[in-house]
């Protein structure tokens, strides 16, 4: 996803407006990969709730499919976070930048 796509921006905009999407994003960034199962797990938040927003992660081009694995008759989907447009990332409070660390006097705060 590129930041000059119009479309893909504006879903991914509309995308972070959740609070739940949000948390998700943020856990997503710390690991390799998650299920929706296990981000339910982790979340406290019925897997039903996780699995749609996962999907629309997903959709938007915020999270992909790294892979899958049957259980118990099922399929465990696996994704792993795609989030790359610099505001995005900020404004999930993730993967900041040496850049983004440099203070008003050009010092590094942090």
């Amino acid at each position: 996803m590129t930041a000059s796509n119009g479309s893909a921006t504006d879903e991914l905009l509309t995308a972070l407006g959740h609070p739940l999407r949000r948390r998700i994003l943020r856990r997503m960034t710390e690991t390799d990969r998650y299920s929706p199962r296990e981000l339910a797990e982790y979340l406290s938040e019925p897997l039903s709730n996780v699995s749609y927003h996962v999907r629309v992660l997903a959709d938007c081009g915020a999270l992909e499919l790294v892979g899958t694995r049957p259980v118990r008759g099922s399929t465990q989907h696996f994704y792993r976070a795609t989030v790359e447009p610099e505001w995005a990332r900020s404004a999930l409070g993730i993967g900041v930048t040496k850049a983004s660390n440099i203070g008003p006097e050009g010092e590094e705060t942090g």
